[in-house]
């Protein structure tokens, strides 16, 4: 897919209203949070399209689960942004937030009614259980872009760590992640960095 900046204002429409019915779609079923969008997300858009690459996606789920706000907004606009600029990354997250607005004014509504129904909430306990498989596949299907090395599976125990018995908030995780790989992956000789992909550079000796 081209660079949302070689794009004319038409095809930054088209995509835009593609993006829109999209997470509109998926909207309704966002069940889980933001991490059950960042699946379906991976799955059609990088699994099915490759119009992102998970690594790309994987950047952009932390900077949305950093930033003020809810993930699933934060995700949504900068996946949008990501393939078509603010125009699209406004029409993902309106197509995204439109489906639970409309949930919520009708649960508001019969509220007393929901809440005492036991077969709502029946249904509610299998709805959790079935988006953690869904949860799951995205993860290990991204874990290939974050552990190219040793140094990947040492940031992650340090921030569970740090998640774990400090509680320590989001933000301050994805700084000292951000300044280990710094520090560590500075001190080695740029053409042994993970960055640099053996297919890389073969295509650039060829």
């Amino acid at each position: 897919m081209k660079p949302y900046h070689n794009m004319t204002w038409k095809d930054k429409g088209i995509l835009a209203c593609r993006l829109f019915f999209f997470f509109f779609r998926i909207g309704w079923f966002t069940f889980g949070g933001g991490w059950n969008i960042v699946a379906q997300i991976q799955k059609e858009f990088s699994e099915k399209r490759h119009w992102i690459s998970d690594e790309e996606l994987l950047d952009l789920t932390a900077v949305g689960r950093s930033l003020p706000g809810t993930m699933i907004g934060n995700v949504s606009y900068l996946f949008g942004h990501h393939l078509g600029g603010t125009l699209c990354g406004v029409a993902s997250t309106l197509g995204m937030l439109v489906p639970p607005v409309m949930i919520l004014s009708i649960v508001t509504m019969f509220y007393q009614s929901f809440r005492d129904n036991i077969y709502v909430s029946r249904a509610m306990v299998g709805v959790r259980a079935s988006v953690v498989p869904i949860i799951g596949h995205a993860c290990l299907k991204m874990a290939k872009s974050a552990y190219r090395d040793r140094i990947g599976y040492l940031i992650t125990i340090l921030a569970l760590v740090l998640c774990l018995f400090f509680h320590a908030n989001n933000i301050l995780l994805v700084i000292i992640g951000a300044l280990v790989g710094i520090v560590i992956l500075g001190r080695r000789p740029e053409e042994e960095s993970p960055s640099s992909s053996p297919e890389k550079s073969g295509k650039e000796r060829s």
